[in-house]
């Protein structure tokens, strides 16, 4: 029975369309159980009923047409039950309900299966059999079992046959579900965006005719720089932050010290440019994919793109003038930057990505475009997106396709709002973030998402509150120098002259591998990684320190943070490494131009272990800076980029909560300055509850922070404490946000309910 269970959920997920596959799938059932009738109902939570969309034994006239609402009947028991229901003579049952178009009056035995996915009912599965006998144990068990395999590709199914659904007979299916990539809401025509060159289409050659394989892989390099270059500049004029680094990494990648040496040296043994520059193109992206980490992860998609855009040139490709609605929203397999460059000035809305996720480039660049972005819409036909009327929403991560017109109704009255708040808070832009009763608070920026700064001139920030130094190692072959490291912190350093910039000190290892210095490890988010690795290596941390304490020469504006501490010993030991550098440049560098500044030092709180450790903490370090992002993923056992279990990530969880509001009283308590870093800084409500607690710095990403600015200087000090008292007594996720909401919408600020989702 296995094999065919196998054989009867494979044949479903290849079908294209999802009607016929059901109708297989059931008389496949049917014949491998050996019964009269098998069904099956699909939910339709609008009308809160179940329609019955297939069956072999069952009124065919019926399919599409009849349906049983949720607490109706056997079939609405077992959604309401969520379990199997197996009954000998289903028409003596007190829940029975008698439908005379299904022609069922012959089936009396009834054994019935929810479909569920993610603890969502999706549909019902039912074997019917004229004698009246309780299904066996191995026959509930395999129908079961079914049920369970098909949940997760009965979603799939849904988002392939979403664009083919009747109108009248698919209104049961909504909308299709991806990752929210850059907050927003954005409605248009979708324009779907292919390859214009594509390295999985290059065959692989040998012609030993190198000098002219050179020739043309250099002439389309210099091509693609010009590309990249142009495409920096049509940004440029809009955003001024590290998202647009990602084209000075293309173009350093092409050095013939990166990519080039490896493209140049398959040239050279024979290869034709296209072949060399697939063989080398796919080499990285393999080592890419098979990193842990998600954000190094989704660097192979930068490698695809640069490497397609090379091959376009090498294949002198001329670009077509594309017939572009005014406004429109762009969908591709895998968004790029450079796919933004070339459409952001055209009237771009938004972006929908079948791949991805919110660590990618594109969705940092709609982020710092303010572009709505959904990312890892899954088993869709793209080109059945193309000029489909879209709603795409970055809060939730729901795009939906040809909208009904309540739900566009809806949705452009949400759009409204959001630009009419857009243009409101750039009105406190240069205004300090202060209560209406006087409580200050600074807010900062989360930077070095690309390999320099992230800063916009007119975000209203006062420095950089975590400025990660690991991504600029990431796009090399091996360790930066002391010296290259220099120049990129004195870079960051004196765009913020007397203001703080607080560097933490390379953050990789377990699930965060360097191409060059790969770790394999079965539970990668509890190894060697942050702090660990960079101790247990002093020969990196010193040159890291090093770098930053001189750059930090003639600025002194520099904290340097310590990732992941777990311990009290941690912080000695990386404190003694600190000094060591610091009495070391003080004797090359002050021998005659004074005393070298000596930087803040402070730890990240991520680990929840430390918070039992404040106090001897306290003593040793400067400043405290929550990350909270992991602090909540530790404290709840759960990976937010596992889809599975992502939905119980809520850093409005109470035990969260109470942990930040702990951590607040014990700095406060030892008087150390404390920040926090996460995304709960960059939400209205989670930065009131923040403040409220007694944090002194919020930093988050630019385009936030003029809207919490606006919070902040709407609401009363004394009002935020009231709110707080209220959450912290809570007792669930789902109960703080009803809350919160509903407290922003008394103080004046229901406005920011929907950027705070």
């Amino acid at each position: 029975m296995l094999t065919t269970l196998r054989r009867i959920v494979l044949e479903f997920s290849q079908d294209p369309k999802l009607q016929s596959a059901l109708l297989r799938m059931v008389s496949q059932v049917k014949k491998a159980m050996n019964t009269d009738c098998c069904s099956v109902y699909l939910a339709d939570y609008e009308k809160q009923n179940f329609i019955l969309m297939a069956s072999d034994g069952l009124a065919e006239d019926s399919l599409g047409h009849t349906t049983i609402g949720f607490s109706e009947g056997l079939v609405g028991l077992v959604g309401q039950r969520e379990e199997p229901l197996n009954i000998a003579n289903a028409r003596y049952h007190p829940h029975f309900k008698h439908i005379p178009e299904v022609q069922e009056d012959e089936l009396n035995a009834f054994l019935g299966t929810p479909i569920i996915h993610r603890r969502k009912v999706l549909g019902i599965l039912i074997i019917q059999q004229k004698e009246a006998r309780n299904f066996t144990e191995n026959e509930e068990a395999f129908l079961v079992t079914l049920s369970a395999q098909l949940a997760m590709v009965l979603v799939n199914a849904e988002a392939r046959g979403i664009l083919g659904q009747n109108q009248d007979n698919g209104k049961w299916l909504k909308q299709l579900k991806g990752v929210p990539g850059a907050p927003g809401v954005a409605m248009g025509n979708i324009v779907v965006s292919q390859p214009k060159a594509d390295l999985d289409s290059v065959s692989l050659q040998k012609v030993y005719a190198s000098a002219e394989q050179l020739k043309r892989y250099n002439e389309a390099v210099s091509r693609t720089r010009t590309d990249f270059a142009d495409m920096s500049v049509k940004l440029g004029n809009i955003i001024s932050d590290a998202s647009l680094d990602i084209f000075e990494v293309y173009k350093q990648l092409l050095d013939t010290a990166n990519l080039g040496k490896d493209i140049t040296s398959k040239i050279n043994s024979g290869w034709s440019a296209e072949s060399a520059l697939k063989l080398v193109i796919d080499g990285y992206i393999v080592k890419f994919e098979s990193i842990e980490d998600s954000y190094l992860r989704e660097r192979a998609s930068d490698i695809r793109d640069l490497g397609n855009r090379v091959l376009f040139n090498l294949q002198q490709q001329t670009r077509e003038d594309e017939a572009l609605p005014q406004e429109f929203i762009l969908a591709a397999q895998d968004v790029t930057a450079s796919m933004l460059a070339e459409y952001q000035h055209l009237g771009l809305k938004g972006i929908i990505s079948l791949s991805g996720s919110n660590n990618s480039h594109a969705a940092i660049l709609s982020r710092a475009l303010g572009l709505p972005a959904i990312m890892g819409v899954e088993s869709v036909p793209l080109a059945q997106l193309h000029q489909q009327l879209a709603i795409v929403d970055g809060y939730s991560g729901d795009l939906f396709i040809a909208p009904d017109e309540t739900l566009k109704r809806e949705y452009q009255h949400l759009i409204a709002e959001e630009d009419a708040l857009t243009v409101k808070v750039q009105q406190v832009v240069d205004l300090p973030a202060i209560t209406q009763d006087g409580k200050a608070i600074e807010l900062l920026l989360n930077a070095g998402l690309s390999t320099g700064f992230e800063h916009s001139r007119h975000s209203g920030a006062v420095g950089i509150g975590l400025y990660r130094t690991e991504i600029p190692f990431m796009n090399r072959s091996c360790f930066p120098s002391e010296q290259e490291q220099t120049l990129w912190y004195q870079h960051v350093l004196s765009a913020f002259p007397k203001q703080t910039v607080t560097m933490r000190t390379l953050d990789v290892g377990g699930d965060k591998s360097l191409p060059y210095f790969p770790i394999v490890e079965e539970n990668p988010f509890l190894g060697w990684r942050g702090i660990r690795i960079t101790l247990d290596h002093p020969e990196i941390f010193l040159l890291q320190v090093r770098a930053m304490i001189k750059a930090n020469h003639g600025q002194n504006n520099l904290e340097i943070m310590l990732p992941m501490i777990s311990s009290v010993s941690e912080v000695d030991d990386a404190i003694r490494l600190i000094n060591q550098a610091y009495y070391e440049l003080s004797s090359e560098l002050c021998q005659q131009d004074g005393k070298l500044p000596r930087p803040r030092i402070g730890i990240m709180i991520e680990v929840p272990g430390v918070i039992f450790q404040l106090q001897e903490l306290a003593r040793r370090v400067d400043f405290f800076s929550v990350g909270s992002n992991d602090l909540t993923q530790y404290l709840l056992a759960v990976d937010r980029n596992n889809a599975r279990v992502a939905s119980l990530y809520d850093a409005y969880h109470p035990a969260v909560l109470r942990a930040l509001k702990t951590i607040a009283d014990e700095s406060g308590k030892y008087m150390v300055p404390l920040s926090l870093c996460g995304e709960l800084a960059s939400d209205p409500a989670g930065a009131i509850l923040l403040l409220a607690m007694g944090y002194d710095k919020l930093s988050m990403n630019p385009h936030n922070v003029a809207r919490i600015k606006w919070v902040i200087r709407h609401i009363d000090f004394q009002r935020a404490k009231v709110i707080l008292a209220h959450a912290l007594s809570l007792e669930t996720a789902k109960q703080v946000h009803g809350y919160l909401n509903g407290q922003l919408e008394q103080v004046g600020l229901g406005g920011f309910v929907r950027a705070g989702m």
